[in-house]
């Protein structure tokens, strides 16, 4: 509950004229204290608690500095401690926090602060970075966005992909960044009546859906093709089409509804063979006018190949810059549906050695593996 409470409880003190890295620091020491107190002695209005002890922290910060006196000054003119702001204030939390001038990195940690309501130390630990590291990032973030005030319309594509960077980071340490990316967004679509809101919502519940069957017992990767669609949760998968589906009905296609669109027709089919893959070209089009992404184009290429044939797709593949991220595998992919085996060994191996990720570049290597066997095998 505590998490759910942190935005409210931060937009009441940024309203009242704190600055938001004082503001943010005082609902951090409230938080603190309902963890000490509240299990002894819980109170009837949490929200309301929280924004008087955080009032209370700010002004005793704030009486500490050089410009005590100009400071309460202002502080006096301003109402006792209240309710807790709506749904529109805890939007512009939102918009703060995905401000441009911060990097993406700064944002994502600044969102999983403020709005989500983790720990230095949470955040420090799913970035597998050291605690005063990400302490410092986000003391850098929370100045910038000081002087900035709540009063100005954000950008709803930058906070969207703010929100999907933190779902993209997936799992680690002891914080569940795809699941609270769900739980942003959640929060999101209940402040805001957007179409790409629900569609970034769908594309992470489809995604989501798929995760128990991503990887191996021993960690490696399971592509798609060859995941079992019996693990997949089908409850997630109901409510993502669902979404979508409304958010189509609007008329106004964004990138990560067609996204979604794309994780549905996957999520739709009983088996890999019986997938829609005309329609997922059709949608991959859709992408490319929408974002005019090299990444999109391809992921196109790969869908004409299962669509249409590798051939067509290996000459999709070949209009596109060889050093895009995963071109190498690609190739290797479709050249082993061409039955071009020893080429496909070899861009397997390539792609190994330019893999980021230690779980990718081990499925690489694998699938070079199996090939070099096959190929060395007495038939």
């Amino acid at each position: 509950m505590l998490r759910a409470l942190t935005p409210y409880v931060l937009t009441v003190l940024v309203r009242r004229g704190a600055e938001f890295a004082a503001a943010e620091d005082a609902v951090q020491d409230a938080l603190v204290e309902a963890v000490r107190v509240w299990p002894g002695e819980p109170p009837r209005d949490p929200r309301g608690w929280l924004v008087t002890v955080a009032w209370r922290r700010f002004l005793d910060a704030t009486r500490a500095e050089s410009a005590r006196r100009r400071r309460e000054d202002q502080v006096d003119r301003e109402p006792p401690p209240g309710p807790a702001p709506g749904a529109d204030d805890t939007l512009r939390l939102y918009f703060l926090c995905a401000h441009p001038a911060l990097s993406p990195s700064s944002a994502v940690a600044l969102t999983l602060r403020a709005v989500g309501g983790l720990t230095t130390r949470q955040i420090a630990r799913a970035y597998l970075v050291p605690e005063a590291t990400m302490a410092q990032r986000i003391s850098r973030a929370k100045r910038t966005v000081s002087g900035e005030r709540l009063d100005r319309p954000g950008d709803v594509g930058t906070v969207l992909r703010t929100l999907y960077l933190v779902f993209n980071e997936g799992y680690s340490g002891d914080v569940d960044l795809a699941a609270e990316a769900i739980r942003l967004t959640r929060q999101l679509a209940a402040a805001i009546d957007h179409p790409e809101v629900a569609g970034l919502l769908a594309l992470m519940l489809l995604h989501h859906a798929r995760r128990a069957s991503r990887t191996a017992p021993d960690g490696a990767l399971v592509p798609l093709a060859e995941q079992d669609r019996g693990r997949w949760d089908t409850d997630a998968i109901t409510e993502g089409v669902a979404v979508l589906q409304r958010a189509l009905s609007r008329d106004r296609l964004g990138e990560f509804q067609a996204q979604a669109a794309i994780a549905a027709l996957h999520a739709d089919a009983p088996t890999a063979g019986e997938t829609d893959w005309v329609q997922i070209v059709e949608w991959y089009d859709e992408l490319e006018r929408l974002t005019g992404s090299p990444v999109v184009r391809l992921n196109r290429a790969v869908a004409v190949g299962e669509a249409d044939g590798p051939r067509a797709g290996l000459a999709a593949l070949g209009a596109l810059d060889p050093a895009l991220p995963r071109h190498t595998a690609a190739s290797a992919y479709l050249h082993e549906r061409a039955g071009n085996l020893r080429t496909a060994a070899r861009l397997y191996a390539e792609a190994a050695g330019q893999a980021a990720a230690l779980p990718e570049r081990t499925h690489l290597t694998r699938q070079a593996a199996r090939l070099n066997t096959a190929l060395d095998t007495p038939r």
